[in-house]
């Protein structure tokens, strides 16, 4: 179920094209691949190259490191510095801003939510005893056990509020992922139609586990509503067949329009009880600030659990390309192949990460009506109310305590004492340093980087963090 969103508007953007001085990159790229694409052309045409300090701190990247970036105006688009910007790289966890964009597009913004049900034959509606009580949900990441509004023991208090007493059999509806597929990802996990958060720390290694772990924990909160349940037998829901009416003709043989009336023993199922995630944007910052890859790979299964994501892996990085152009931006030099960033087939361009933050810069996050509570904290980034940007973790806020641990996230103890505000997503693996997001210069001009450093898997990642902390403080301070 596609949720609604208040004031979460996507404006039509006309973004920089790709230059024509670029070779032409296969979209499922090679390591060879990438590492020949754009040798020899630092920047576009007219792009701006480095010079002075941030030419300088280029100058001390260790031996057999490629390094692209892009530096561009937040809000004017124009394009402040240029190093090979369309050199396809291992991105990393800052993969991660392409797997958080998809799913607020998809959601419908920072407020959008995640459902889930529990639904009875239609023609057992308003009995109190069914043959079976099915569990349906969305991929919704946040569903809690108990403890919660969203949650097991919240559905099964509203099935009791309603009359239900007795179940023949519960059932889970596993149509809308094939978990198997998203076992291929390096993190190697099976996504499910609904999983519980307290999963997180210990999560099934397959889907017979996952479907026992959940079958016995809904059926231990039904009784504890209330309820009896007759088997704890595991049974998956049937795939939905839509009723096709069939054809008819009178006594001479000429065909009768068709009957449209759905007999009841083929309508859906009638839902009893509904409980629906927080809004999405609390998640995605708990994904985004400190990095977490089994939540990137569980918001990536959401966009998989909807129709145009068929239920695959392959299904939800398609729909990622989708919504990238539907935003405006050309994946045609990227590869995607995780949520999370830890496979090292995955390829982006400092263009295009710059493009993509450009994009949710320019997405104002209005408040709701006079007298709502509002989604998002109050403080949102500088006067633009950007959501996005306020999900990324904070550069140094230190570690003293809980809180500055969280905002920072894997940025709290970078550029600490800077005196900037810098809200970007760092991304690392062997050999592999990266670090996208914005920066409010000096002047005040807010900017949108991307710099990608790709070496030797020996590559010292201590230090290519240091050189993009400089090249931030020089770019705040050029302009």
């Amino acid at each position: 179920m596609r949720s609604a969103s208040v004031g979460f508007i996507f404006l039509a953007l006309t973004l920089l094209p790709m230059p024509g001085a670029a070779p032409a990159v296969s979209e499922k790229l090679g390591a060879s691949a990438a590492a020949g694409a754009q040798q020899g052309t630092s920047s576009a045409v007219g792009e701006p190259a480095p010079r002075g300090a941030v030419q300088r701190t280029l100058g001390t990247v260790p031996a057999g490191v490629r390094t692209a970036l892009l530096v561009i105006d937040a809000t004017t688009g124009e394009v402040l510095v240029a190093s090979h910007p369309d050199l396809p790289l291992i991105p990393a966890s800052t993969i991660k801003l392409v797997t958080a964009a998809a799913v607020l597009h998809d959601r419908g913004g920072p407020d959008g939510w995640w459902s889930t049900e529990l639904t009875v034959p239609a023609t057992e509606a308003g009995r109190a005893a069914v043959s079976t009580l099915t569990l349906r949900g969305t991929a919704d990441p946040t569903l809690e056990r108990a403890g919660a509004p969203n949650s097991l023991r919240a559905l099964a208090k509203q099935a009791f509020a309603r009359g239900l007493r007795e179940v023949g059999a519960v059932r889970l509806d596993l149509t809308r992922l094939d978990a198997v597929t998203f076992k291929t990802t390096p993190l190697g996990l099976p996504q499910l139609p609904f999983a519980l958060r307290s999963w997180e720390t210990a999560p099934p290694t397959s889907v017979a586990a996952a479907r026992r772990r959940l079958t016995d924990a809904l059926i231990a909160e039904l009784r504890l509503a209330g309820i009896r349940v007759n088997s704890s037998a595991l049974a998956a829901a049937p795939a939905y067949t839509p009723y096709v009416p069939p054809a008819r003709q009178d006594e001479d043989g000429t065909p009768l329009p068709l009957d449209l009336r759905i007999p009841q023993a083929r309508r859906p199922e009638v839902g009893i009880a509904s409980v629906r995630s927080a809004p999405v944007w609390s998640f995605l910052a708990a994904m985004l600030r400190p990095s977490d890859n089994g939540r990137a790979e569980a918001l990536l299964a959401t966009l998989a659990a909807q129709p145009p994501g068929g239920g695959t892996l392959v299904g939800a990085l398609e729909r990622e390309r989708a919504i990238l152009l539907e935003l405006g931006l050309d994946p045609r030099r990227t590869a995607l192949h995780d949520g999370s960033g830890l496979s090292r087939d995955n390829r982006l361009t400092p263009r295009l990460l710059t493009g993509l933050l450009k994009v949710m810069y320019d997405l104002p996050y209005l408040w709701p009506p006079e007298g709502a509570a509002p989604a998002l904290p109050p403080r949102v980034y500088k006067s633009r109310h950007n959501a996005f940007a306020e999900l990324l973790p904070q550069a140094g806020t230190g570690e003293a305590t809980s809180d500055q641990a969280a905002r920072g996230g894997t940025l709290a103890r970078r550029l600490v004492r800077s005196g900037l505000d810098v809200r970007a997503k760092t991304g690392t693996l062997p050999g592999v340093s990266a670090l996208a997001g914005y920066v409010t210069a000096g002047s005040g001009r807010v900017l949108a980087f991307a710099v990608l450093m790709n070496g030797p898997e020996t590559a010292p990642i201590l230090t290519l963090r240091a050189v993009q902390d400089q090249l931030v403080l020089d770019w705040a301070a050029a302009f």
